[in-house]
């Protein structure tokens, strides 16, 4: 068993353990290396059981299997160290949390939501299914589905994929997940393929829009409207073609249950009903709605008179509040009341800030309001400014992934990302936010991709680029004069960080030695004209002007004949 600090192949220091389960346990690591963070999972060979022998070789075939991958929404493997009494497999370091996390912190989770996270999927597992030969998953549950910050999925654990074979007519043992697991997936009752998958999707959709696990009395997959009637009946029909019991009866491909998806309000008993119905009422309707125009529009007007004062009482009420938890609570009932209005979103980023710190449970709770109501405040035209405070909220403030012991400022990056692409395409060129938006985004793109691109050998010519983003922003932080204490400070840190780290990089691409010394001492006196007001922002301080040496020594390095 690894233990915290333990170093595997001299290159992967242990940092804490993550999860386990059966066989394996998986920590958290750093690579001494790119100091990168990478997920570890441990296998022990010696740890008997019936099924022990069936896990070891899975382990090493799903590691090989991976390899070979390449797809958005599926982890990627690295390296297998194969030692004599323990695999350790070493793959990305997923941000965010299970499926079944949220489930069961959360429970049934919104329908249009569950949509998109189904669709994601379908593309992840069509892309399985076209290989050759096709791999089928066959373990598709919300525990293997990790959301990630930015709202992506990414599928995980592929311990029981196997790759298809047409002579394979049975199946001698027995994996999957029962409750979820399709009837195939136990010996003796034929070959798993494509089905299998569409299936196991399907009892995944129950669980999530449900919020009732198959695993659970009454251990049946009833029609999900039985739980919730608001519930599209159109998705109902869709979940229930996944999850009959002949795989003749099912989608025959997730390409034709992605379909499905995309059109599950179409394939509703209840649309078919209504089109058959449109005829016969249309003409009851319309005289209906003379007089009910008449009546709506005044109550309408009643209605809009008290939802405007409520909104506004709540608006008041926020302003005032003593705590942030009270300021983000009355927000919330005014998004509650008028969802597209950008102002409470912009009050909740502006309240996570007081304690300078944005935890996830916060993040839960403002993704809740924000997600559900997306494609509305897309339309405003002040959104762009909302995703730019967004962004900033995540880039400086997000407590994800951070430790006594290791910085999350990429995590913060790469989470920050899709709200700065929201804020560039939104917002427009002329925004007076655009330009930030712009070096903000293509910063964090440079840290989300750079080490695979090291990796790939494909980072030529990247850093040239950053340089001039990195020089912008820092730039752009000292002139303005309202900018806090821990932004430039963290713009300052991140600068250092990179000297520090691509300082020969750097000169390869072109940047002088003068330019870089220029940015050194350009931020060594910023960082000495900066007055902290609290313990988190002079310890802040206190980090950057611990770099300098080393960073000094850096540009020396690389410059050095």
């Amino acid at each position: 068993m690894a233990s915290v600090g333990q170093v595997i192949d001299d290159k992967y220091e242990i940092l804490t353990l993550i999860g386990q389960g059966g066989m394996s346990k998986v920590y958290l690591a750093r690579d001494r290396r790119l100091n990168k963070q990478w997920a570890v999972k441990e296998i022990q060979k010696k740890a008997r059981d019936k099924n022990n022998e069936v896990v070891v070789q899975s382990a090493i075939a799903e590691a090989n299997m991976i390899k070979q991958l390449d797809h958005p929404s599926i982890v990627r493997i690295v390296d297998i160290i194969d030692n004599p009494d323990v695999i350790y497999i070493i793959e990305d370091y997923i941000e965010g949390e299970t499926l079944n996390t949220i489930l069961e912190e959360n429970g049934a989770q919104p329908q249009e939501l569950v949509i998109e996270w189904a669709m994601q999927i379908c593309e992840a597992l069509e892309y399985l299914h076209t290989r050759k030969p096709a791999i089928i998953y066959r373990d598709m549950k919300p525990p293997n589905v990790m959301l990630k910050p930015d709202g992506n999925i990414k599928i995980i654990d592929f311990g029981i994929a196997r790759e298809y074979k047409e002579q394979s007519l049975a199946e001698t043992v027995s994996l999957g997940t029962k409750g979820y697991a399709a009837p195939e997936q136990f010996g003796g009752k034929g070959q798993t393929d494509a089905r299998t998958d569409v299936y196991c999707l399907g009892v995944t959709l129950y669980h999530l829009v449900t919020g009732h696990s198959p695993c659970d009395p009454p251990y049946e997959i009833y029609p999900i409207r039985h739980w919730n009637p608001q519930l599209d009946p159109g998705l109902e029909a869709v979940i229930e073609k996944c999850t009959q019991l002949n795989p003749n009866d099912r989608y025959q491909s997730c390409a034709e249950l992605l379909y499905a998806l995309q059109h599950y309000k179409e394939n509703g008993a209840a649309y078919r009903a209504n089109q058959k119905k449109k005829l016969a009422t249309f003409l009851v309707t319309a005289a209906a709605c003379i007089l009910f125009a008449i009546v709506g529009v005044l109550g309408l007007a009643m209605r809009t008179h008290t939802n405007n004062e409520d909104y506004t009482q709540n608006i008041l009420q926020a302003e005032k509040a003593a705590t942030s938890e009270e300021k983000v609570q009355y927000y919330a009932k005014a998004i509650e009341i008028k969802p597209n209005e950008i102002e409470p979103y912009l009050g909740m980023v502006e309240a996570y800030k007081d304690d300078a710190v944005f935890t996830v449970s916060e993040e839960k709770g403002f993704k809740t309001k924000i997600n559900a109501n997306l494609s509305g405040l897309r339309e405003q035209s002040d959104y762009g400014s909302l995703a730019f405070e967004i962004g900033k909220l995540y880039w400086y403030y997000y407590d994800y992934g951070k430790t006594e012991t290791a910085d999350n400022q990429v995590t913060r990056m790469k989470s920050a990302i899709q709200w700065f692409e929201d804020a560039t395409e939104y917002g427009g060129q002329s925004a007076a936010y655009y330009l930030m938006s712009t070096i903000y985004r293509d910063i964090g793109k440079f840290n989300r991709d750079i080490t695979l691109n090291i990796e790939e050998a494909s980072d030529k010519g990247k850093y040239g680029p950053y340089w001039e983003n990195i020089n912008e922003l820092v730039s752009m932080v000292m002139s303005s004069e309202d900018e806090s204490e821990i932004i430039e400070l963290e713009i300052y840190k991140l600068a250092m960080y990179s000297i520090e780290t691509y300082a020969r990089k750097f000169k390869a691409d072109g940047v002088s030695q003068e330019d870089m010394i220029q940015l050194f001492n350009t931020v060594k006196e910023a960082v000495a004209d900066v007055d902290t007001t609290s313990d988190k922002t002079e310890q802040l301080k206190n980090d950057v002007v611990a770099r300098f040496d080393s960073v000094e020594t850096a540009i020396t390095n690389a410059y050095r004949e």
